[in-house]
Protein backbone atom coordinates (compact mmCIF):
# COMPACT_ATOMS: atom_id res chain seq x y z
CA UNK A 1 0.00 0.00 0.00
CA UNK A 2 1.53 3.11 -0.83
CA UNK A 3 2.73 5.66 2.08
CA UNK A 4 2.56 9.32 2.22
CA UNK A 5 5.94 10.61 0.69
CA UNK A 6 8.10 13.03 2.82
CA UNK A 7 8.33 16.74 1.90
CA UNK A 8 12.29 16.38 1.52
CA UNK A 9 14.00 12.89 0.49
CA UNK A 10 17.97 11.94 -0.19
CA UNK A 11 20.18 9.36 -1.12
CA UNK A 12 23.94 8.98 -0.71
CA UNK A 13 26.24 7.26 -2.76
CA UNK A 14 29.64 5.42 -1.29
CA UNK A 15 31.12 5.59 -4.47
CA UNK A 16 34.66 3.87 -4.98
CA UNK A 17 36.25 7.28 -6.22
CA UNK A 18 33.91 9.89 -4.45
CA UNK A 19 30.99 9.88 -2.61
CA UNK A 20 28.02 12.21 -3.65
CA UNK A 21 24.45 13.16 -1.77
CA UNK A 22 21.34 14.59 -3.10
CA UNK A 23 18.37 16.03 -1.49
CA UNK A 24 15.34 16.85 -3.11
CA UNK A 25 12.28 17.88 -2.50
CA UNK A 26 8.77 16.18 -3.71
CA UNK A 27 6.48 19.11 -5.02
CA UNK A 28 3.79 17.99 -7.50
CA UNK A 29 4.90 14.63 -8.58
CA UNK A 30 8.19 15.66 -9.07
CA UNK A 31 11.67 15.52 -7.72
CA UNK A 32 13.57 19.59 -7.31
CA UNK A 33 17.05 19.29 -6.56
CA UNK A 34 17.82 21.45 -3.36
CA UNK A 35 21.42 20.29 -2.44
CA UNK A 36 24.35 18.62 -3.72
CA UNK A 37 26.90 17.48 -2.02
CA UNK A 38 30.46 15.51 -3.42
CA UNK A 39 33.91 14.68 -2.13
CA UNK A 40 36.39 12.94 -3.29
CA UNK A 41 37.28 10.19 -0.95
CA UNK A 42 39.26 7.44 -3.06
CA UNK A 43 38.03 4.70 -1.38
CA UNK A 44 39.32 2.03 -3.78
CA UNK A 45 42.88 3.43 -3.62
CA UNK A 46 42.90 2.31 -0.03
CA UNK A 47 41.70 -1.04 -0.54
CA UNK A 48 44.63 -3.66 -0.47
CA UNK A 49 45.14 -6.78 -2.37
CA UNK A 50 43.78 -8.74 0.41
CA UNK A 51 40.73 -6.72 0.70
CA UNK A 52 41.59 -4.51 3.93
CA UNK A 53 40.62 -0.75 4.14
CA UNK A 54 43.67 1.34 5.32
CA UNK A 55 43.07 3.70 7.78
CA UNK A 56 43.76 6.71 5.95
CA UNK A 57 40.94 5.55 3.40
CA UNK A 58 38.80 4.90 6.21
CA UNK A 59 39.33 7.96 7.90
CA UNK A 60 38.80 10.70 5.02
CA UNK A 61 35.51 8.47 4.33
CA UNK A 62 34.31 9.01 8.17
CA UNK A 63 35.11 12.83 7.91
CA UNK A 64 33.01 12.96 5.15
CA UNK A 65 29.99 11.26 6.02
CA UNK A 66 29.98 13.09 9.72
CA UNK A 67 30.05 16.63 6.97
CA UNK A 68 27.18 14.75 4.92
CA UNK A 69 25.66 13.78 8.02
CA UNK A 70 25.00 17.32 9.48
CA UNK A 71 22.80 18.03 6.58
CA UNK A 72 20.75 14.45 6.65
CA UNK A 73 20.70 14.09 10.92
CA UNK A 74 17.35 15.38 11.23
CA UNK A 75 15.11 13.28 8.55
CA UNK A 76 13.57 10.61 9.14
CA UNK A 77 15.16 7.23 8.46
CA UNK A 78 12.15 6.74 5.00
CA UNK A 79 13.22 9.79 3.25
CA UNK A 80 16.54 8.08 2.94
CA UNK A 81 18.65 5.67 1.21
CA UNK A 82 22.56 5.17 1.38
CA UNK A 83 24.44 2.87 -0.53
CA UNK A 84 27.78 1.47 -1.09
CA UNK A 85 29.43 0.10 -4.47
CA UNK A 86 31.82 -1.56 -5.35
CA UNK A 87 34.82 -1.54 -3.15
CA UNK A 88 32.23 -1.92 0.05
CA UNK A 89 31.51 -4.77 -1.79
CA UNK A 90 35.18 -6.02 -1.95
CA UNK A 91 36.17 -4.89 1.16
CA UNK A 92 36.61 -7.41 3.91
CA UNK A 93 35.53 -7.08 7.92
CA UNK A 94 33.52 -4.16 6.38
CA UNK A 95 30.96 -4.48 9.26
CA UNK A 96 33.14 -2.24 11.68
CA UNK A 97 33.45 0.51 8.77
CA UNK A 98 29.52 0.05 8.38
CA UNK A 99 28.82 0.50 12.26
CA UNK A 100 31.15 3.36 12.43
CA UNK A 101 29.96 5.37 8.78
CA UNK A 102 26.35 4.47 10.01
CA UNK A 103 27.20 6.60 13.44
CA UNK A 104 28.76 9.16 11.54
CA UNK A 105 25.93 10.02 8.77
CA UNK A 106 23.04 8.78 10.95
CA UNK A 107 21.36 6.37 8.88
CA UNK A 108 22.36 2.76 7.93
CA UNK A 109 24.24 2.33 4.37
CA UNK A 110 23.06 -0.88 2.14
CA UNK A 111 25.81 -2.74 -0.34
CA UNK A 112 24.10 -3.36 -3.50
CA UNK A 113 25.31 -5.57 -6.14
CA UNK A 114 26.39 -4.78 -9.36
CA UNK A 115 23.51 -5.80 -11.11
CA UNK A 116 21.33 -3.51 -8.74
CA UNK A 117 23.53 -0.68 -8.85
CA UNK A 118 23.24 -0.63 -12.75
CA UNK A 119 19.54 -0.79 -12.30
CA UNK A 120 19.44 1.79 -10.37
CA UNK A 121 22.23 3.79 -12.71
CA UNK A 122 19.30 3.50 -15.61
CA UNK A 123 17.08 4.55 -13.26
CA UNK A 124 18.57 8.01 -13.32
CA UNK A 125 19.36 8.36 -16.59
CA UNK A 126 15.97 7.35 -17.66
CA UNK A 127 14.38 9.77 -15.32
CA UNK A 128 16.74 12.87 -16.75
CA UNK A 129 17.05 12.13 -20.61
CA UNK A 130 14.46 12.81 -23.28
CA UNK A 131 12.22 9.94 -24.12
CA UNK A 132 13.01 9.95 -27.31
CA UNK A 133 11.94 6.32 -27.26
CA UNK A 134 14.13 2.96 -29.13
CA UNK A 135 16.38 1.47 -26.85
CA UNK A 136 19.40 3.22 -25.25
CA UNK A 137 23.03 1.88 -23.72
CA UNK A 138 24.05 3.64 -20.55
CA UNK A 139 27.69 3.09 -19.42
CA UNK A 140 28.74 4.18 -16.41
CA UNK A 141 32.19 3.98 -15.54
CA UNK A 142 32.91 4.49 -12.06
CA UNK A 143 36.22 4.19 -9.27
CA UNK A 144 35.92 0.33 -8.75
CA UNK A 145 33.54 -0.96 -11.55
CA UNK A 146 31.60 -0.36 -14.52
CA UNK A 147 28.41 -0.56 -15.36
CA UNK A 148 26.68 -0.97 -18.89
CA UNK A 149 22.88 -1.05 -19.28
CA UNK A 150 20.34 -1.45 -22.34
CA UNK A 151 17.16 -0.36 -21.50
CA UNK A 152 14.10 0.81 -23.07
CA UNK A 153 11.79 3.53 -21.32
CA UNK A 154 11.69 3.40 -17.46
CA UNK A 155 12.98 0.01 -18.05
CA UNK A 156 16.63 -1.75 -17.76
CA UNK A 157 16.34 -4.67 -20.11
CA UNK A 158 20.13 -6.36 -19.46
CA UNK A 159 22.46 -5.17 -16.72
CA UNK A 160 26.08 -5.94 -16.25
CA UNK A 161 28.87 -4.70 -14.01
CA UNK A 162 32.34 -5.27 -14.58
CA UNK A 163 35.17 -5.21 -12.59
CA UNK A 164 37.55 -2.67 -13.77
CA UNK A 165 37.08 1.29 -12.68
CA UNK A 166 39.21 4.64 -13.29
CA UNK A 167 40.77 4.21 -9.67
CA UNK A 168 41.53 0.09 -10.10
CA UNK A 169 43.20 0.69 -13.47
CA UNK A 170 44.79 3.92 -12.92
CA UNK A 171 46.55 2.16 -9.56
CA UNK A 172 47.53 -0.65 -11.39
CA UNK A 173 48.75 0.22 -14.65
CA UNK A 174 50.03 4.11 -13.48
CA UNK A 175 51.01 3.86 -10.16
CA UNK A 176 53.41 5.97 -9.74
CA UNK A 177 51.64 8.22 -12.51
CA UNK A 178 53.85 7.68 -15.65
CA UNK A 179 52.05 7.15 -18.41
CA UNK A 180 53.55 5.50 -21.58
CA UNK A 181 52.11 3.61 -24.57
CA UNK A 182 53.16 0.40 -23.41
CA UNK A 183 51.36 0.89 -20.21
CA UNK A 184 48.48 2.57 -21.86
CA UNK A 185 48.34 -0.52 -24.54
CA UNK A 186 48.40 -2.85 -21.13
CA UNK A 187 45.80 -1.11 -19.36
CA UNK A 188 43.78 -0.88 -23.04
CA UNK A 189 44.15 -4.79 -23.28
CA UNK A 190 43.21 -5.47 -19.47
CA UNK A 191 39.57 -3.62 -20.56
CA UNK A 192 39.19 -5.13 -23.61
CA UNK A 193 39.57 -8.86 -21.77
CA UNK A 194 36.99 -7.32 -19.04
CA UNK A 195 34.68 -6.40 -22.39
CA UNK A 196 35.04 -9.47 -23.99
CA UNK A 197 32.46 -11.90 -22.66
CA UNK A 198 29.59 -9.25 -23.23
CA UNK A 199 30.05 -7.45 -26.10
CA UNK A 200 27.53 -9.76 -28.00
CA UNK A 201 24.72 -8.77 -25.61
CA UNK A 202 25.78 -4.74 -25.61
CA UNK A 203 27.20 -5.09 -29.53
CA UNK A 204 25.65 -1.78 -31.62
CA UNK A 205 23.10 -3.32 -33.31
CA UNK A 206 20.98 -3.82 -29.45
CA UNK A 207 20.25 -0.07 -29.25
CA UNK A 208 19.63 3.44 -30.46
CA UNK A 209 21.93 5.77 -28.57
CA UNK A 210 24.52 5.96 -26.21
CA UNK A 211 24.64 7.68 -22.63
CA UNK A 212 27.20 7.79 -20.49
CA UNK A 213 27.56 9.28 -16.85
CA UNK A 214 29.31 9.73 -13.78
CA UNK A 215 32.88 11.18 -13.08
CA UNK A 216 34.85 9.52 -15.71
CA UNK A 217 32.59 9.99 -18.88
CA UNK A 218 31.65 13.98 -17.29
CA UNK A 219 35.30 14.73 -17.04
CA UNK A 220 36.65 13.51 -20.44
CA UNK A 221 33.12 15.72 -21.67
CA UNK A 222 34.25 18.48 -20.27
CA UNK A 223 37.59 18.48 -21.15
CA UNK A 224 36.60 17.71 -25.22
CA UNK A 225 34.16 21.03 -24.32
CA UNK A 226 36.65 23.23 -22.71
CA UNK A 227 38.94 22.44 -26.27
CA UNK A 228 35.67 22.56 -28.58
CA UNK A 229 32.67 24.29 -27.09
CA UNK A 230 30.36 23.62 -29.99
CA UNK A 231 31.26 19.79 -28.75
CA UNK A 232 28.45 18.47 -27.75
CA UNK A 233 28.88 15.04 -27.79
CA UNK A 234 31.78 12.76 -26.53
CA UNK A 235 33.31 11.47 -30.00
CA UNK A 236 35.80 9.41 -31.68
CA UNK A 237 37.94 11.92 -33.17
CA UNK A 238 37.81 13.94 -29.27
CA UNK A 239 38.78 10.60 -28.13
CA UNK A 240 41.60 10.66 -30.06
CA UNK A 241 42.82 13.81 -29.10
CA UNK A 242 42.64 12.85 -25.48
CA UNK A 243 44.49 10.27 -25.86
CA UNK A 244 47.67 12.00 -27.34
CA UNK A 245 47.52 15.05 -24.77
CA UNK A 246 47.85 12.13 -22.35
CA UNK A 247 50.50 10.63 -23.60
CA UNK A 248 52.30 13.53 -24.43
CA UNK A 249 52.17 14.59 -20.85
CA UNK A 250 54.12 11.54 -19.69
CA UNK A 251 52.88 12.43 -15.68
CA UNK A 252 49.94 12.71 -14.59
CA UNK A 253 51.08 15.40 -12.52
CA UNK A 254 51.35 17.51 -15.91
CA UNK A 255 48.15 16.55 -17.24
CA UNK A 256 46.73 20.48 -17.10
CA UNK A 257 44.24 20.00 -19.35
CA UNK A 258 41.52 22.80 -19.63
CA UNK A 259 38.16 21.43 -18.14
CA UNK A 260 39.72 18.43 -16.35
CA UNK A 261 39.29 18.61 -12.51
CA UNK A 262 42.70 18.81 -10.76
CA UNK A 263 41.25 15.84 -8.31
CA UNK A 264 40.92 13.58 -11.94
CA UNK A 265 44.31 14.26 -12.78
CA UNK A 266 45.72 10.70 -11.45
CA UNK A 267 43.06 8.33 -12.42
CA UNK A 268 42.03 9.76 -15.95
CA UNK A 269 45.02 7.51 -17.50
CA UNK A 270 42.38 4.47 -16.35
CA UNK A 271 39.56 5.39 -17.00
CA UNK A 272 40.84 6.87 -20.29
CA UNK A 273 41.82 3.22 -21.19
CA UNK A 274 38.25 2.03 -20.37
CA UNK A 275 36.56 4.83 -22.59
CA UNK A 276 38.33 4.08 -25.27
CA UNK A 277 37.77 0.08 -25.16
CA UNK A 278 33.92 0.89 -24.80
CA UNK A 279 33.92 3.06 -27.48
CA UNK A 280 35.71 0.26 -29.44
CA UNK A 281 34.06 -2.89 -28.50
CA UNK A 282 30.56 -1.98 -28.83
CA UNK A 283 31.04 0.02 -31.71
CA UNK A 284 29.96 3.63 -30.39
CA UNK A 285 30.58 6.68 -32.68
CA UNK A 286 29.32 9.39 -30.46
CA UNK A 287 27.91 9.49 -26.47
CA UNK A 288 25.35 12.00 -25.15
CA UNK A 289 26.33 13.08 -20.60
CA UNK A 290 23.34 12.19 -18.97
CA UNK A 291 22.90 14.42 -15.61
CA UNK A 292 20.70 11.34 -13.25
CA UNK A 293 23.03 8.75 -12.26
CA UNK A 294 23.13 6.42 -9.27
CA UNK A 295 22.19 9.00 -6.52
CA UNK A 296 19.36 10.38 -8.71
CA UNK A 297 17.89 6.54 -9.33
CA UNK A 298 18.18 6.18 -5.56
CA UNK A 299 16.05 8.74 -5.10
CA UNK A 300 13.19 7.89 -7.80
CA UNK A 301 13.93 3.87 -6.47
CA UNK A 302 12.49 5.52 -3.11
CA UNK A 303 9.94 7.29 -4.05
CA UNK A 304 8.86 4.46 -5.99
CA UNK A 305 8.94 2.64 -2.75
CA UNK A 306 6.71 5.01 -1.15
CA UNK A 307 4.13 5.14 -4.08
CA UNK A 308 3.14 1.98 -6.11
CA UNK A 309 6.44 1.52 -7.89
CA UNK A 310 8.42 -0.88 -5.52
CA UNK A 311 10.75 -2.77 -7.16
CA UNK A 312 11.44 -5.18 -4.77
CA UNK A 313 7.61 -6.58 -4.85
CA UNK A 314 7.98 -6.51 -8.65
CA UNK A 315 11.14 -8.63 -7.61
CA UNK A 316 9.10 -10.93 -5.65
CA UNK A 317 6.16 -11.12 -7.85
CA UNK A 318 8.00 -12.39 -10.45
CA UNK A 319 9.89 -14.71 -8.02
CA UNK A 320 6.37 -16.52 -7.43
CA UNK A 321 6.03 -16.78 -11.40
CA UNK A 322 8.64 -18.53 -11.98
CA UNK A 323 8.60 -20.97 -9.06
CA UNK A 324 4.99 -21.79 -9.46
CA UNK A 325 4.64 -20.53 -6.25
CA UNK A 326 0.50 -21.19 -5.30
CA UNK A 327 -0.96 -17.54 -5.27
CA UNK A 328 -4.15 -18.45 -2.52
CA UNK A 329 -1.74 -20.50 -0.09
CA UNK A 330 1.03 -17.61 -0.35
CA UNK A 331 -2.35 -15.12 0.51
CA UNK A 332 -3.41 -17.10 3.29
CA UNK A 333 0.25 -17.28 4.91
CA UNK A 334 1.09 -13.44 4.37
CA UNK A 335 -2.40 -12.15 5.74
CA UNK A 336 -1.91 -14.47 9.17
CA UNK A 337 1.42 -13.71 9.42
CA UNK A 338 1.07 -9.97 9.02
CA UNK A 339 -1.83 -10.03 11.62
CA UNK A 340 0.79 -11.77 14.04
CA UNK A 341 3.49 -9.17 13.61
CA UNK A 342 0.53 -5.96 14.37
CA UNK A 343 -0.03 -7.64 17.91
CA UNK A 344 3.39 -8.29 18.76
CA UNK A 345 5.61 -5.23 16.77
CA UNK A 346 5.92 -3.31 19.94
CA UNK A 347 6.65 -6.07 22.51
CA UNK A 348 9.51 -7.06 20.01
CA UNK A 349 10.82 -3.83 18.67
CA UNK A 350 9.70 -4.31 15.50
CA UNK A 351 8.47 -0.72 14.19
CA UNK A 352 11.70 -0.90 11.91
CA UNK A 353 10.27 -0.18 8.17
CA UNK A 354 11.38 -2.97 6.91
CA UNK A 355 10.23 -5.59 9.28
CA UNK A 356 6.31 -5.81 7.59
CA UNK A 357 7.48 -5.81 4.30
CA UNK A 358 10.07 -8.52 4.42
CA UNK A 359 8.10 -10.40 6.82
CA UNK A 360 5.31 -10.30 4.03
CA UNK A 361 8.01 -11.33 1.30
CA UNK A 362 9.21 -14.11 2.77
CA UNK A 363 5.81 -15.44 3.45
CA UNK A 364 5.00 -15.05 -0.25
CA UNK A 365 7.85 -16.91 -1.38
CA UNK A 366 8.20 -19.63 1.66
CA UNK A 367 7.41 -22.53 -0.87
CA UNK A 368 9.91 -21.46 -3.77
CA UNK A 369 12.33 -24.11 -3.02
CA UNK A 370 9.85 -26.90 -3.79
CA UNK A 371 10.81 -26.58 -7.44
CA UNK A 372 13.81 -28.30 -6.67
CA UNK A 373 12.42 -31.14 -4.38
CA UNK A 374 10.41 -31.22 -1.18
CA UNK A 375 12.78 -32.46 1.11
CA UNK A 376 14.30 -29.69 3.04
CA UNK A 377 12.68 -27.40 0.63
CA UNK A 378 13.51 -24.21 2.57
CA UNK A 379 17.39 -24.49 2.13
CA UNK A 380 16.41 -25.04 -0.98
CA UNK A 381 14.31 -21.58 -1.34
CA UNK A 382 17.17 -19.57 0.46
CA UNK A 383 19.68 -20.73 -1.36
CA UNK A 384 17.67 -19.68 -4.42
CA UNK A 385 16.96 -16.29 -2.62
CA UNK A 386 20.09 -15.73 -1.43
CA UNK A 387 21.68 -15.97 -4.92
CA UNK A 388 19.64 -14.64 -7.57
CA UNK A 389 19.51 -11.69 -9.01
CA UNK A 390 16.63 -9.65 -6.96
CA UNK A 391 16.17 -5.96 -8.59
CA UNK A 392 15.60 -3.43 -5.77
CA UNK A 393 16.93 -5.34 -2.90
CA UNK A 394 20.43 -4.39 -1.28
CA UNK A 395 22.12 -7.61 -0.06
CA UNK A 396 21.33 -7.48 3.29
CA UNK A 397 18.22 -7.23 2.38
CA UNK A 398 18.14 -10.04 0.51
CA UNK A 399 20.33 -11.86 3.28
CA UNK A 400 17.10 -11.23 5.41
CA UNK A 401 14.64 -12.45 3.00
CA UNK A 402 16.75 -15.46 2.53
CA UNK A 403 17.14 -16.45 6.21
CA UNK A 404 14.07 -15.83 6.96
CA UNK A 405 12.71 -18.20 4.21
CA UNK A 406 14.92 -21.13 5.61
CA UNK A 407 14.15 -20.98 9.20
CA UNK A 408 10.69 -21.17 8.47
CA UNK A 409 10.39 -25.03 9.19
CA UNK A 410 11.89 -27.87 11.02
CA UNK A 411 15.51 -27.46 13.38
CA UNK A 412 16.01 -24.09 13.45
CA UNK A 413 19.91 -23.01 13.00
CA UNK A 414 20.55 -19.41 14.96
CA UNK A 415 24.24 -19.81 13.33
CA UNK A 416 22.59 -18.47 10.07
CA UNK A 417 21.41 -15.33 11.73
CA UNK A 418 24.78 -14.40 12.74
CA UNK A 419 26.03 -12.73 9.69
CA UNK A 420 22.66 -10.52 9.18
CA UNK A 421 23.27 -6.59 9.78
CA UNK A 422 22.30 -5.31 13.04
CA UNK A 423 20.31 -5.44 14.46
CA UNK A 424 18.51 -8.01 12.13
CA UNK A 425 21.08 -11.13 13.76
CA UNK A 426 19.26 -10.65 16.45
CA UNK A 427 15.46 -9.56 15.32
CA UNK A 428 15.26 -11.60 12.92
CA UNK A 429 14.22 -14.22 15.10
CA UNK A 430 11.57 -12.70 15.96
CA UNK A 431 10.16 -13.12 12.18
CA UNK A 432 11.19 -16.32 11.57
CA UNK A 433 8.99 -17.43 14.53
CA UNK A 434 5.67 -15.33 13.21
CA UNK A 435 6.31 -16.81 9.75
CA UNK A 436 6.96 -20.60 11.35
CA UNK A 437 3.58 -20.36 12.99
CA UNK A 438 1.48 -19.05 10.10
CA UNK A 439 2.69 -21.71 8.21
CA UNK A 440 1.83 -24.24 10.92
CA UNK A 441 -1.55 -23.07 10.89
CA UNK A 442 -2.42 -23.09 7.14
CA UNK A 443 -0.82 -26.58 6.73
CA UNK A 444 -4.47 -27.39 5.72
CA UNK A 445 -3.66 -25.77 2.61
CA UNK A 446 -7.68 -24.66 2.46
CA UNK A 447 -10.10 -21.37 2.82
CA UNK A 448 -11.33 -22.03 5.90
CA UNK A 449 -10.51 -19.31 7.90
CA UNK A 450 -8.20 -18.83 11.50
CA UNK A 451 -9.88 -18.61 15.21
CA UNK A 452 -9.45 -15.15 17.04
CA UNK A 453 -5.49 -16.29 18.18
CA UNK A 454 -4.27 -14.37 20.46
CA UNK A 455 -0.37 -13.77 20.75
CA UNK A 456 1.56 -12.26 23.84
CA UNK A 457 5.20 -11.46 23.51
CA UNK A 458 7.63 -11.91 25.79
CA UNK A 459 11.68 -11.73 25.08
CA UNK A 460 12.51 -14.67 23.53
CA UNK A 461 9.37 -16.45 24.46
CA UNK A 462 5.40 -16.35 22.91
CA UNK A 463 2.09 -17.21 24.34
CA UNK A 464 -0.77 -17.99 22.11
CA UNK A 465 -3.96 -18.04 23.11
CA UNK A 466 -7.10 -19.91 20.73
CA UNK A 467 -10.88 -19.74 21.72
CA UNK A 468 -12.07 -22.30 24.27
CA UNK A 469 -12.20 -25.94 23.14
CA UNK A 470 -10.44 -25.04 19.04
CA UNK A 471 -7.69 -26.70 19.79
CA UNK A 472 -9.66 -29.88 20.69
CA UNK A 473 -11.55 -29.79 17.74
CA UNK A 474 -8.42 -29.79 15.71
CA UNK A 475 -6.11 -32.25 17.05
CA UNK A 476 -3.85 -32.06 14.31
CA UNK A 477 -2.92 -28.90 15.41
CA UNK A 478 -2.54 -29.04 18.39
CA UNK A 479 0.19 -31.69 17.74
CA UNK A 480 2.11 -29.69 14.98
CA UNK A 481 1.80 -26.87 17.66
CA UNK A 482 3.69 -29.04 20.61
CA UNK A 483 6.33 -30.25 17.94
CA UNK A 484 6.59 -26.78 17.13
CA UNK A 485 7.36 -25.98 21.08
CA UNK A 486 10.04 -28.43 20.93
CA UNK A 487 11.51 -26.91 18.05
CA UNK A 488 11.63 -23.63 19.14
CA UNK A 489 12.88 -24.58 22.54
CA UNK A 490 16.18 -25.77 21.20
CA UNK A 491 17.07 -22.57 19.83
CA UNK A 492 16.11 -21.01 23.13
CA UNK A 493 12.70 -19.79 22.40
CA UNK A 494 9.77 -21.00 24.90
CA UNK A 495 6.77 -21.31 22.94
CA UNK A 496 3.23 -21.33 25.34
CA UNK A 497 -0.14 -22.39 24.40
CA UNK A 498 -3.36 -21.68 25.82
CA UNK A 499 -7.15 -21.84 25.74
Amino acid sequence: MPHRVPDVLAAVDLGSNSFHMIVARYNHGQLIVLDRLREMVRLAAGLDEHGRLSRESTQRALLCLERFGQRLRDMRAESVRVVGTNTLRKAKRRGVFLERARDALGHPIEIISGVEEARLIHLGVAHTTPHEGGHRLVVDIGGGSTELIIGEGLSAKRLESLYMGCVSLSARYFPDGEITEKRMKRARTAAQLELEPVISRFRRSEWDIAYGTSGTLRAVADTLQAREPAAAHVGREGLEWLLQETLHAGQTSRLKLPGLPPERQDVLPGGLAIVLETFDRLGIETMRIADGALREGLLYDLLGRLTDEDARVRSVRAMEGRFHVETAQADRVEATALAFLRQVRDDWGLDDPLAEPVLGWAARLHEVGLDIAHSQYQRHGAYLLQHADLPGFPSHEQQLLAAIVGGHRRKLLLTALDDLMPPWHLKALYLIVLLRLAVLLHRGRGPRSLPDIRLAAKAKGLELTFPRGWLDEHPLTAIDLEQEAGYLEAAGFKLKLAA
